[in-house]
């Protein structure tokens, strides 16, 4: 049962999901009309969550990866590479057509994890499942405050699931959840979102 519930709760809670969610999320709370945030939603799915994910499933699909959330370190390499060229070409885009400075931010923060995640992943592997969620959490906290917050339950969630499932190891979920926290927190600052 607990190893049902672990797997249901990182197939549920996995980074493509809880990204498309975040992007939605900030495209509404950073922009005055619905058509503009249906506009920097489209635009910021399009440059990042829905092209990898395209790549994803057809990676699985011709058995040249093990799943769609890549377990397999040596896997996740060109992954990481196709992320950090769409960040990189999503926060050129995003910031030539003027987006809302909070999605700019996020892009630019989750360009940054990508980078630091891809260097870590040539000699260790890191929960991406934690890192988002993490990122998530103190994305939702500095937006919304308080009631952003209390988004870490499911942080804690996933870091168990991943733990339950073993899948990381303590070290592997923690570092993932921290190093998130901080490049958003660190990004955010940058852009003079937070003091």
């Amino acid at each position: 049962m607990r190893q049902r519930l672990a797997k249901l709760t990182s197939d549920i809670l996995n980074p493509f999901l809880v990204s498309f969610i975040i992007i939605i999320l900030l495209a509404l709370e950073s922009t005055p009309r619905p058509i503009d945030a249906l506009k920097w939603a489209v635009v910021s799915l399009a440059l990042s969550v829905l092209p990898v994910f395209t790549v994803v499933i057809y990676l699985v699909r011709r058995r040249m990866i093990d799943g769609i959330f890549v377990n397999t370190r040596q896997q996740r390499t060109g992954i990481y590479g196709l992320a950090s060229a769409l960040g990189a070409i999503g926060c050129g885009v995003l910031w030539y057509f003027g987006a809302p400075r909070v999605l700019l931010s996020a892009f630019t923060a989750g360009l940054s994890a990508m980078v630091v995640f891809m260097v870590i992943n040539l000699f260790w592997k890191i929960s991406l499942h934690t890192a988002f969620m993490a990122a998530s959490v103190t994305i939702l906290t500095i937006v919304y405050g308080a009631a952003g917050a209390l988004a870490i339950l499911l942080l804690a969630l996933v870091a168990w699931a991943r733990l339950e499932r073993k899948m990381h190891s303590p070290g592997q979920v923690a570092a993932g959840a921290l190093l998130a926290a901080g490049i958003v927190a660190g990004v955010f600052r940058c852009f003079g979102i937070i003091g």
